[in-house]
């Protein structure tokens, strides 16, 4: 397996209703590294970092959806370098 770092354009109503929260904890329960970050357009912002079977996984949680509240309407997906993230945070 391979290791892969995309970057996850998440747009919906995704702010405000512990998007962020349940991502870092999906990504931690499935060993991926990264963060969420909410942008100030409204998106909310996932770097996954993990075996690209793994980062797929959670990409999937992204589409169905993420957490009761929420409501996804698109995900962007774009590759990116390997930063070698330590663990999942949320960015402020």
């Amino acid at each position: 397996m391979s290791r892969v770092s995309i970057a996850a354009y998440v747009a919906g109503s995704v702010q405000g209703v512990g998007f962020r929260y349940n991502t870092q904890r999906q990504a931690r329960e499935l060993g991926l590294t990264g963060y969420a970050y909410n942008m100030d357009d409204g998106r909310v912002e996932v770097v996954a970092e993990g075996e690209s079977d793994v980062v797929q996984q959670l990409v999937d949680w992204l589409k169905q959806g993420g957490p009761r509240g929420a409501r996804v309407d698109q995900v962007l997906l774009e590759p990116r370098p390997l930063a070698h993230f330590t663990q999942f945070k949320i960015k402020y």
